[in-house]
């Protein structure tokens, strides 16, 4: 996860995202990595793409494992240490969609705006980050 966060978070620096927009993807990116780690197994690696617009930054996080049904999370419990990744991503971004697939690939599609950003950066069309794939 360590290779994704700086690698989108330097994307993101470079094209002029201001610092709460930047927190709020890379914590709610790192969270959905985290859950891949922790629930996707036997997966054996993610794949994370990024598009970058004037006013929109979305991330697909990919990954084939065991297979997940959003509609299955439970509340998360206050007091335990974890199980609240899905309820921050949805917090921090203005549109979060998990797909399960018969196949076992699970995508998270995060999605938010930058609108509120001081330094959005010019519309250029869309920047798509090279398509690594992360184990």
């Amino acid at each position: 996860m360590a290779v994704m966060r700086d690698f989108l978070g330097e994307a993101l620096r470079s094209s002029g995202i201001c610092a709460d927009c930047r927190f709020s993807i890379l914590l709610a990116a790192s969270e959905a990595c985290a859950n891949v780690v922790d629930h996707g197994f036997p997966a054996a690696g993610y794949q994370v793409d990024a598009r970058l617009r004037s006013d929109t930054c979305v991330l697909e996080i990919t990954h084939r494992g065991r297979r997940f049904n959003p509609s299955r999370v439970p509340l998360p419990d206050l007091e335990a240490e974890s199980g609240r990744g899905i309820l921050l991503m949805r917090h921090l971004m203005e549109d979060v969609a998990i797909t399960g697939e018969p196949d076992g690939t699970t995508r998270v599609r995060l999605r938010k705006r930058l609108a509120e950003c001081a330094a959005a950066p010019p519309d250029h069309g869309e920047w798509v980050a090279p398509q690594p794939v992360l184990r």
